[in-house]
């Protein structure tokens, strides 16, 4: 390729040289060794979870409160930015590459490592531009850092510098897992945090309301409002509660109603996250196998199987990153550091129009408030309390309406039902487009990939164009079908609700991690008996 040809962001080739980064194996890296690696780096990231980053204030405000099982981050920790920095690193990257702005052929090895080079680039960048506003709005230095290193501007800088340290490692230990180990490290970091939380709320046994005059009925009130020590999981709260009520305030009591639906762990919620997961288990195990046979040896025979979720569930991580990026910006112009922001900014608004008060997105006052209560923001932000934030509130408005209804009108609730649908359906076809082709899966890439390794349609001519054609039949439409698909089950999980909160999209996209882990543990172990199928797998 001549000089004058080469994309611009060649320009940045030696920054990323001298980039820390995992160098690639040089040969085969074995089962065992890749079966180590990936549980090193597990560890590793759990470790960082119970890490707390040093001189950190104890009140501070987790803006990612409603993306956490998504983000695999521990609020407060060396990974509190979790996989946010990577996965919109990747979203900036594939929507220039689908907007044809960054003009590099993925098919060639060294615009390829331009690509991957600048995407690590663009992760350091974001690293700073997530940490930076949150520490200058929502996570304050303790006084007693203060005074150890000779003021608040520098206790902010020593945070910052912990922030970007341990966004850093959770990349290089993701680099790890792509490279050395099995599957992805985003992929697994999701699923290690999303199973956690599970449990936790599944069988969860300890009170948390001992002592405590709280007036949420679902967690801490019996239904004549004395507070009862019941366990927040799902099968001990529903022992409990069977136990406490009779018959009649079973029936006429609203107890019926408090076991299924009254908190977060619900059996509502529970069966919702049973139903998820039988569904996608399903989803994956659906596909077109296309025939294949071998050009020079005779009798060998195989198939090429094309997913119903052909894009899997990285669409949805990336959709829910970038609702999570909205509602960061909508915090910060509420009451961050771009409060005074023209235009957008909420005190500036208060000053210059009264009427228009926080139209990105308002919050209620005090600590931890991290749910827009109206504005652009609420129309597209989770339903984290499942069937309590709409379904409830409809069917016994005086028992629930004042939560939900007190700060907007019902048709409100609709619209945002609407809005957040429409942008995980849309947004998770939108972003499956881009990652097949951004990651060689598209037609032309997978009939490349069958011709190189020596097989065939039977019936037709042994010529990768014939292939592509074929493919062209099958990829593009499966592609929105299962983007639409993983987007559609998401957003209802949400709507049902999930036990220990963890999300819809959580739940959705640690049945798919784990059934996906599975199956590369089974083709690793293939591979490791029969060393010829590796060049049919890209290895």
């Amino acid at each position: 390729m001549a000089d004058e040809q080469k994309s611009l962001l060649y320009k940045l080739e030696p920054l990323i040289k001298r980039m820390p980064a995992v160098t690639k194996p040089e040969g085969h890296v074995h089962f065992k060794s890749k079966l180590l690696w990936t549980l090193v780096s597990l560890i590793a990231y759990f470790f960082m979870a119970n890490v707390f980053i040093y001189g950190l204030s104890s009140g501070n405000v987790d803006v990612f409160a409603q993306f956490r099982a998504i983000l695999a981050g521990q609020n407060g920790s060396l990974v509190h930015l979790g996989i946010g920095p990577i996965v919109t690193g990747s979203i900036i990257m594939q929507l220039f590459t689908g907007a044809k702005i960054i003009k590099l052929d993925l098919t060639k090895p060294e615009d390829k490592g331009i690509y991957q080079g600048t995407q690590k680039v663009l992760v350091i960048l974001m690293i700073f531009v997530e940490a930076v506003p949150q520490v200058f709005g929502f996570l304050q230095p303790a006084p007693s850092l203060d005074a150890k290193v000779g003021g608040h501007s520098m206790a902010q800088a020593l945070i910052i510098v912990q922030l970007a340290a341990g966004s850093y490692i959770v990349f290089l230990l993701d680099e790890v897992v792509s490279k050395w180990g099995m599957g992805s490290g985003i992929s697994l970091f999701i699923a290690a945090g999303v199973s956690q939380t599970l449990f936790i709320g599944t069988f969860n046994w300890v009170p948390p309301c001992a002592g405590q005059a709280y007036s949420i009925v679902a967690d801490c009130t019996t239904a004549n409002g004395t507070v009862a020590n019941i366990p927040p999981g799902t099968f001990p709260r529903t022992l409990y509660l069977l136990s406490a009520y009779d018959t009649s305030q079973l029936v006429h009591g609203g107890g019926f109603e408090t076991i299924f639906m009254e908190s977060t762990n619900a059996l509502v919620a529970f069966l919702g996250t049973l139903a998820i997961f039988l569904i996608v288990v399903y989803a994956e195990s659906s596909r077109v196998e296309l025939p294949l046979a071998h050009g020079k040896v005779r009798g060998a025979r195989g198939r090429y199987p094309i997913r119903l979720l052909y894009s899997s569930n990285i669409p949805v991580i990336l959709m829910a990153a970038l609702l999570a990026n909205v509602n960061l910006i909508s915090l910060l112009l509420y009451q961050g550091p771009l409060r005074d922001l023209p235009l957008f900014g909420y005190n500036w608004l208060v000053h210059n129009a009264p009427s228009f008060q926080g139209w990105v997105g308002t919050y209620l006052p005090g600590g931890g408030r991290t749910q827009a209560i109206t504005g652009f923001a609420y129309y597209f932000q989770p339903f984290s309390n499942g069937v309590q934030d709409w379904l409830l509130p409809f069917l016994n408005p005086d028992r629930y309406g004042p939560r939900v209804f007190t700060y907007r009108e019902p048709w409100q609730v609709v619209v945002r039902i609407a809005c957040y649908g429409g942008a995980m359906i849309g947004g998770s076809i939108i972003f499956a487009k881009f990652w097949i082709e951004t990651t060689n899966m598209g037609p032309d890439a997978v009939a490349k990939q069958i011709q190189s390794s020596g097989m065939q349609i039977p019936g037709f001519r042994r010529d990768p164009r014939i292939v592509e054609k074929i493919l062209e039949r099958y990829i593009p439409v499966v592609t929105v079908i299962g983007g639409a698909a993983v987007g559609a089950l998401a957003f209802s999980a949400d709507m049902i609700g999930t036990v220990g909160n963890a999300s819809g999209t959580g739940v959705l996209l640690t049945v798919g991690i784990l059934q996906r882990l599975y199956e590369q543990i089974a083709k690793e172990q293939v591979m490791e008996m029969h060393p010829i199928l590796r060049g049919f797998f890209g290895e």
